[in-house]
């Protein structure tokens, strides 16, 4: 039996996507029918979704549901629901009496904001010709993070023009395009008080007014009925220029593309790949996140390389080259077009870490020119002398050849959580995995550039003197913590898994190494993947609950990150004396617990983040890019047996 309370995600491979409940309900301000990503990367909603009934003479039955306040749900397609699946796209099977049946269907084509529903019954009479379809449609046209409350201002403009309906709500907000098998009356009317339950339990505003400008009433011709919706009016060049015809084209495209991915989960990661920007870019999360360099990078080993696909991999990466500066890559571009993000040290080096592996990968497949090769060694050249001279926010290579970084006020490292101006982690100094990420990219470079080799070798031998904590036995996080000589911190997180052989080498010896990582399993792991804090450290917090800035409080202080689990797995692998055994194990203990979180939550993909007490709740993002692709990448490679 499928859980009403997951989602389901459609995307359209421009950024834009349509998600929502399976049980039909709307639980959140970013769920909706067609979101478009025209503005990109502002994203708008344009259709949040509509009422449907099935009519047959004098009987009706709901088969959309809708949540009002203060705890209304009308329609209610409870009653009828019997089944829900996502394959080859959302789909609901409903149990209308015992002589009825009908099926809904929602996909999004690749290449186009439009949204289309196909809506079929099966009559045991044999009969549908008294059968038809009742279809009110809410829209809007706001901001995807955005709420909407009813306004005398908003004035409604409704034109036609065969086959196309065109809705737009006051000159400032995109249009909507409407084209369906029946006839629309146009009877514009507020609804009120729409209620978001996610939104609520997330201590955000949770109550909206929506307009529909009217009904359509559809007729079932060979028991299908279809309607499209989009952010233009494509032409409808097939047989009879019908919306049925472009609808049955636009249904085998769709099921030949997704027929063609070697699994689910595979198809499930292009969701996250995105024309956007001029280039090619990768969705950190859906609903609410955009493009961040530090995710787009750690995603791409397995939404790209993992699965063969280096030249999206090196779209990709010669985009983000133009975003070069001062030796920094941004964090995140914002939704509204200000200015790139200069605010991590990580983001950078991890670029050089991808680059590395692109290119091995395509020394012998002859899949990046030698002039592209060239411009992604010069971008990491650049990062490298920056970093090494020293660049913004307190990033220079020390004397020891370790990396410093930070300063008040800023969070440079994956542990960003921020409360106004309070910085949860600061983690100021020489944090873990930035020691291993700087000396693995030193040694990337050496490949190409010599000199390198020696810097390497000093931090590298730094390290090992420096980050041993004799009481503990696991490695510091920080060390020189607040830019303070020998402070160092020593509560248990997970970041030091990259330094213990999650970047394909350990920084310490075998037998530290396999101690560190007995600790970190038995502490830290779970079967969402490791948490950001130990549970017997004081600041631990095991649920991520609550308003925003409890929320942001808990966000890496025992909060669990699935996207760990990979270089987690790539260590622990090494660590055993049969490879292939160790796959197989590795495969059993850790990632198909993994994988059966594909059922739920997020359907298809893996959360962002989930409690780190039991029974570790799913919690944050439902679709998240390196959730998603670190599972996918130790499917395809590093358990493979």
């Amino acid at each position: 039996m499928f859980d009403a309370h997951s989602e389901w995600l459609e995307t359209d491979g421009l950024g834009g996507y349509a998600t929502g409940c399976a049980s039909g309900l709307r639980t959140r301000r970013y769920h909706g029918l067609l979101v478009s990503a025209d503005r990109a990367p502002d994203r708008h909603i344009l259709v949040h979704g509509f009422d449907a009934y099935v009519v047959q003479g004098d009987a009706q039955w709901a088969i959309s549901s809708q949540a009002y306040a203060p705890d209304v749900i009308a329609p209610d397609a409870t009653p009828c629901l019997v089944d829900f699946q996502t394959t080859p796209w959302p789909t609901w099977s409903f149990r209308l009496s015992p002589d009825l049946s009908a099926r809904q269907e929602i996909l999004i084509p690749r290449g186009r904001c439009q949204a289309i529903v196909r809506w079929s019954i099966r009559d045991a009479r044999g009969d549908s010709a008294d059968t038809t379809l009742k279809m009110r449609p809410y829209i809007s046209g706001r901001g995807h993070h955005e709420l909407q409350r009813s306004d005398p201002a908003f004035a409604l403009e409704v034109d036609f023009s065969d086959p196309w309906l065109r809705w737009q709500l006051g000159p400032a907000r995109p249009a909507v395009f409407a084209a369906a098998s029946g006839r629309f009356q146009e009877s514009a009317t507020w609804y009120r008080d729409f209620r978001y339950d996610e939104e609520r339990s997330r201590g955000y505003p949770f109550l909206e007014d929506l307009i529909s400008p009217g009904e359509f009433e559809l007729e079932f011709e060979s028991g299908e009925a279809v309607a499209a919706f989009s952010s233009e009016p494509f032409a409808l060049r097939l047989e009879g220029d019908s919306v049925r015809s472009h609808v049955r084209a636009a249904v085998e495209t769709e099921s030949a593309r997704r027929g063609s991915f070697a699994s689910q989960l595979e198809r499930s990661s292009e969701a996250y790949r995105v024309a956007w920007n001029g280039g090619e870019s990768i969705i950190a999360g859906y609903p609410w996140f955009a493009d961040w360099g530090r995710d787009s990078f750690i995603a791409l080993r397995g939404l790209c390389l993992a699965r063969g696909d280096l030249e999206g991999a090196r779209n990709t990466l010669l985009r983000w080259c133009d975003f070069l500066s001062e030796g920094m890559l941004p964090n995140r571009f914002p939704d509204r077009g200000e200015p790139p993000e200069y605010n991590s040290v990580d983001a950078a080096l991890w670029f050089v870490i991808v680059v590395d592996e692109l290119l091995e990968r395509a020394r012998n497949q002859g899949a990046v020119s030698r002039g592209d090769s060239k411009r992604l060694e010069d971008a990491c050249e650049e990062i490298l002398r920056s970093y090494q001279r020293g660049t913004r926010h307190g990033i220079v290579c020390d004397r020891d050849g370790l990396l410093a970084a930070g300063e008040a006020g800023v969070q440079l490292t994956w542990m960003d959580a921020r409360i106004g101006d309070h910085v949860v982690t600061p983690r100021i100094g020489k944090p873990v995995e930035i020691q291993a990420l700087w000396i693995a990219a030193l040694g990337v470079a050496a490949r190409w550039n010599k000199e390198w080799a020696s810097l390497a070798a000093r931090g590298a031998k730094a390290f090992e003197l420096r980050f041993w904590d004799p009481d503990r036995e696991h490695l510091f996080d920080v060390v020189d913590d607040g830019h303070q000589a020998g402070v160092c911190d020593a509560r248990l997180r997970p970041n030091q898994i990259l330094a213990l052989g999650g970047l394909r080498r350990s920084l310490v010896d075998p037998k530290r190494t396999r101690h560190a990582l007995e600790i970190v399993e038995e502490r830290l792991w779970t079967p969402m993947g490791l948490r950001s804090l130990a549970p017997d450290e004081p600041e631990y917090c095991g649920s991520y609950d609550g308003a925003p800035a409890k929320r942001d409080g808990a966000y890496h202080q025992g909060t669990v990150w699935p996207w760990l689990l990979g270089p987690f797995v790539e260590a622990w692998i090494a660590l055993q004396p049969d490879a292939a055994r160790g796959r197989r194990d590795a495969r059993s203990r850790f990632v198909d617990p993994l994988l059966a979180h594909l059922s739920r939550a997020g359907l298809d993909h893996v959360s962002e983040i989930a409690d780190g007490d039991p029974p570790h709740r799913p919690r944050g993002c439902p679709f998240q890019a390196w959730s998603t692709a670190e599972l996918l990448r130790l499917v395809l490679e590093v358990t493979r047996p």
